[in-house]
């Protein structure tokens, strides 16, 4: 059995940014507008301004020093539903933030639905609402 964490008890949000970091440069290409991206789900889920360079260097040292995503994503397993589909989107958003899923990034998506125990069906949904909305941005362009 799992247990959540209770409200009061803050995440290890560093690893959660380091998580965001590992899927943003597995295509080679850590471009600003993913950084952008990673900033804004880390505000949305408990980072406060006054911290958040602070965890998104922590994030990035850890991804650096790491050489597996299993560490990473412990910390999302944790975290309360809601936010984990928060990070699940933020994982697509940066995905298609070039309008495109190469091999390695949706190769990766499938193992963290399974490592984050996230239904097939519903990371199918969160990818299809975000390629339309990335597909969609691209047109208004």
């Amino acid at each position: 059995m799992f247990f959540k964490k209770e409200k009061n008890e803050k995440n290890d949000l560093s690893k959660v940014a380091a998580l965001l970091i590992y899927a943003a440069k597995i295509d080679e290409n850590f471009s600003k507008s993913e950084e952008v991206i990673i900033k804004q789900a880390l505000l949305q889920i408990g980072a406060d301004n006054e911290n958040l360079e602070k965890i998104f260097s922590n994030g990035k040292k850890i991804e650096e020093n790491s050489n597996q995503i299993l560490e990473f994503t412990k910390e999302v397993k944790n975290m309360e539903e809601n936010d984990k589909i928060k990070i699940v989107e933020t994982l697509w958003r940066i995905i298609y933030s070039n309008n495109e899923a190469d091999i390695y990034e949706t190769s990766l998506m499938r193992r963290l639905g399974g490592l984050l125990y996230i239904d097939n069906k519903l990371m199918g949904d969160i990818k299809e609402k975000i390629k339309i909305k990335s597909d969609h941005d691209l047109h208004r362009k």
